[in-house]
């Protein structure tokens, strides 16, 4: 494998394992003390090592060692973080320990002062996104939710989008780590460790993540990722954690936002 000189002189000849957890794209590369991330160089790519250095010292994120771009590709090499995946079996097997760690790194994200962010991924953002996405026939169809398009839901992502727009909630901006799923938050016990995938990560609406987190725990619980289904999931176990009462309008709202990216 070709990297820019200065990654590969930090890593030398060290060994690596791939991650095959997740739905990303990119590369994960994973050493015993740091991870390397490849993949396209976009504004999403650059966004998360800003917010990576950002937040330095904030919330527990990863350390930026360094960050090429080559050849339309980007190169984020990183710290390791601690502790386990929120999609660990340690966890699924305790969801109780599970939902007060997934509320604490809520919390730590709604804890930090926004006032400077560099970052703004509120909606007027996010639904020009995701409008380039549908004219640009971006949309993975064949990774939604099969209740979502067709004889019951919307025609096609054209008819979501502008189903969107219409439909805008008023936001709650705060922190938003923008894809608050499961093997994106590290954990031990019931305490937040670290964040990863940090590319949509800015202010935005608290309930966006509420809303990724919830349908990341509805969808481990069902089997679709562990393939096997396990029966205590409760759907409002999470809510009971962060002391609110869930806004099933604004939750359906961003999952379904979320079809389009």
């Amino acid at each position: 494998m070709i990297l820019p000189e200065k990654i590969s002189s930090l890593i030398a000849d060290e060994t690596y394992r791939k991650d095959e957890i997740g739905m990303s794209e990119s590369s994960i590369l994973i050493f015993e003390d740091k991870v390397l991330k490849i993949g396209r160089h976009n504004e999403e790519a650059d966004n998360e090592c800003h917010m990576m250095q950002y937040l330095c010292g904030k919330i527990p994120v990863p350390a930026v060692y360094a960050y090429e771009t080559a050849d339309e590709k980007s190169y984020l090499l990183m710290s390791k973080c601690a502790g386990r995946m929120a999609c660990d079996d340690g966890y699924m097997s305790c969801p109780a320990m599970q939902c007060k760690m997934l509320a604490d790194g809520l919390k730590k994200l709604w804890s930090v002062d926004v006032s400077d962010c560099p970052s703004d991924m509120r909606l007027a953002k996010k639904l020009k996104l995701a409008e380039y996405n549908v004219v640009n026939g971006l949309v993975d169809l064949d990774n939604v939710e099969p209740e979502t398009f067709g004889e019951d839901g919307f025609k096609d992502p054209a008819d979501l989008l502008r189903w969107l727009y219409q439909n805008m909630p008023e936001e709650e901006p705060v922190l938003s780590h923008g894809d608050f799923c499961l093997p994106n938050i590290f954990g031990i016990h019931d305490q937040t460790t670290g964040y990863i995938d940090l590319g949509k990560t800015g202010i935005a609406d608290k309930w966006c993540d509420i809303a990724l987190c919830y349908r990341s725990l509805s969808q481990n619980y069902s089997g679709r990722y562990h393939g096997r289904a396990c029966s205590d999931f409760d759907d409002l176990r999470l809510f009971r954690e962060l002391g609110i009462a869930p806004e099933w309008d604004k939750i359906r709202y961003y999952i379904l936002l979320d079809e389009l990216f």
